[in-house]
């Protein structure tokens, strides 16, 4: 009975966020197809990815390399796109470019040549997204907004991986500063796709920024815990 409970939870809590984020879209007079959620399932188990899954969704994003590659080999049997959206480590690159549909946090040119190189040929190439350090945190991946096109560059020329847009991960701060950030991202993706027709993403916005993001363009949010609950 407990599971049924927190199934029925778990289904509430998904259906909530689709509504909210299609809410926001109208108030931003934007198509909700424009913008797709990306559950975030780290530290959740297969089984609650796969009641969702049955609900409907169907990109999830993984931090964590090995707890990703685990449940890419547990839930094979679902037709997942699977996101990497946690920071990349270059000892750890094979198992991204073997596993992950998508990656949203490349920052260095080593790490697309690696991926490049190591992108299975039986599969299509790799998405990925650069991140971009929008508040410029000490303690945060990512490139400034100026090296962006410098590395566009370098991944359009490797084989095996495509260029798909950018992400970014804002400190919290006031709803004007943050907007700010957001339009910034906006204009920098903008560029970007009039040079590089293949980028159509832009991966901004959590739980608690996601309204503010859809009316700056974002067209990927990330949101894990209003979906997920507490992490155990």
């Amino acid at each position: 009975m407990t599971h049924l409970k927190s199934q029925n939870n778990l289904l509430a809590r998904y259906h909530k966020v689709v509504e909210e984020v299609t809410n926001h879209c109208h108030l931003a007079n934007r198509a909700p197809h424009e913008v797709a959620v990306l559950a975030v399932s780290k530290k959740h188990s297969s089984d609650d990815i796969e009641v969702i899954y049955h609900a409907g969704q169907r990109c999830f994003g993984e931090n964590y390399v090995q707890e990703g590659v685990d449940k890419v080999a547990t839930l094979s049997h679902l037709a997942i796109e699977w996101h990497f959206i946690g920071p990349l480590q270059s000892n750890k690159t094979r198992q991204v470019a073997e596993h992950f549909a998508w990656i949203h946090t490349l920052d260095r040119e080593k790490i697309a040549q690696r991926l490049s190189e190591q992108r299975p040929a039986h599969l299509p190439p790799l998405n990925v997204l650069i991140q971009v350090n929008i508040s410029q945190q000490d303690s945060k991946s990512g490139i400034e907004l100026s090296a962006v096109m410098p590395l566009a560059k370098a991944i359009s020329e490797l084989p095996g991986i495509q260029l798909r847009g950018l992400m970014c991960i804002p400190e919290p701060k006031t709803a004007e500063q943050l907007a700010q950030e957001f339009d910034a991202m906006k204009q920098a993706f903008m560029a970007l796709n009039n040079t590089y027709p293949n980028v159509d993403t832009l991966s901004m916005g959590m739980s608690g920024d996601a309204q503010l993001a859809i009316e700056h363009g974002s067209t990927m949010v990330r949101i894990g815990t209003a979906i997920f609950g507490e992490r155990h």
